[in-house]
């Protein structure tokens, strides 16, 4: 999706709509519902993404919005996908999260305003030292080859 790390890819937001919660409890898995709408977290090491290394891109489950790609993904080791950047630093909402007895920073989807996980600053230094902690409940992933099939997905 990028060309290089120095290519700065721009998402639309207008593009992408967030369902009706009526909606999302149809077209999401029970997994995916509570963990995007209800900060839930999902099981390290036995969860869909955290190791897969195939090319493409990661997109919000919930609206479509691209979020990630593969080429900023990497293996932190903590059981969850794992990325050094956003593919637009605006499809990202920070917020604080005290829960849990700890203070972290949630990250959120843009338009759908899922819950995605947190941003730690314990990334690799070489690539900005941020690690963004993803549930794979959150993200559903287009394989290169399908970029272009999905085209009209990504940009309804």
């Amino acid at each position: 999706m990028k060309a290089s790390k120095d290519t700065q890819i721009k998402v639309d937001p207008t593009q992408y709509v967030l369902p009706s919660k009526e909606e999302l409890r149809a077209k999401l898995s029970d997994m995916q519902f509570r963990v995007t709408q209800n900060a839930a977290t999902e099981t390290p090491f036995r969860n869909e993404f955290y190791d897969s290394k195939t090319e493409g891109i990661y997109v919000d489950v919930a609206t479509g919005e691209p979020l990630f790609s593969s080429r900023d993904k990497y293996d932190s080791g903590c059981g969850w996908p794992s990325f050094t950047r956003p593919i637009d630093p605006a499809v990202i909402r920070e917020k604080q999260d005290a829960s849990h007895g700890m203070i972290r920073t949630e990250v959120n989807s843009r338009v759908g305003d899922s819950h995605l996980g947190h941003v730690f600053d314990d990334g690799p230094q070489s690539e900005g030292g941020l690690r963004y902690c993803i549930n794979s409940a959150a993200l559903r992933f287009i394989p290169l080859a399908d970029l272009e099939k999905e085209r009209s997905v990504l940009s309804r």
